[in-house]
């Protein structure tokens, strides 16, 4: 399978590209091509150290060039930023490319996190995807509550569940696959794609809380 990340130069860009590379070729993107091929070379001697050899490859190209071509296209961007860049998204992807929007519309105040369609009645960052990049049925949402820290080492399962909400159940069963091959994640599926907020909203809370309490890179698992 081919994984397109779009901002796959920061933190959770690099964790996924790790997890997935044992069996997929992953493309990690910038607005700078030569900055993401620099970040692609790093995370293959990361991988390379971590797992011996890998089956898949990870390279580096500008974010709208990579998406031509990808089977799932990541979003791992700032919420601010869906609209410039769904838009020059829109119309370059394949009819067939599933799209995975992780993106969280928060903010910080003086009170703590706050998510922003709460709080500024705008639209969650599942939606103002779907809106940009029909059609709807192709967007899925999952990885809001997942720690980057914790992703990115591979040496360690992340002993947490993400909630997954989108439309069509073929999609989502894609998306499941790809999440049961990062250890220790449990994929749940949570509803329809409308119910996103349901999921975006708990990280603001998970950071509040950890920064009230002193708690580490926590997460969301349900007993």
């Amino acid at each position: 399978m081919r994984i397109g990340i779009v901002g796959g130069t920061g933190g959770m860009g690099e964790g996924f590209a790790l997890r997935w590379c044992q069996k997929h070729d992953i493309i990690v993107g910038s607005r700078d091509a030569q900055k993401a091929k620099e970040a692609a070379s790093n995370y293959t001697n990361a991988a390379k150290q971590s797992y011996g050899n890998i089956s898949g490859s990870i390279s580096g190209d500008d974010n709208f060039a990579l998406a031509k071509n990808v089977d799932v296209l990541i979003l791992s961007i700032p919420y601010e930023f869906i609209d410039d860049t769904c838009g020059k998204l829109a119309g370059q992807i394949r009819d067939d490319c599933i799209v995975v929007s992780p993106i969280v519309p928060m903010t910080r105040t003086d009170a703590g996190f706050i998510y922003i369609p709460l709080e500024q009645g705008k639209k969650p960052a599942g939606e103002m995807v779907a809106d940009k990049l029909q059609p709807r049925s192709r967007v899925v949402s999952a990885f809001h509550t997942i720690s980057e820290v914790k992703l990115k080492n591979v040496g360690q399962g992340l002993d947490a569940d993400t909630f997954i909400c989108g439309d069509d159940p073929n999609a989502v069963a894609k998306l499941t696959e790809l999440v049961n091959e990062i250890s220790g994640l449990r994929p749940i599926y949570l509803g329809p794609l409308a119910l996103t907020y349901q999921a975006e909203i708990l990280t603001p809370m998970l950071l509040n809380a950890a920064k009230k309490n002193k708690m580490k890179n926590p997460g969301v698992k349900l007993i």
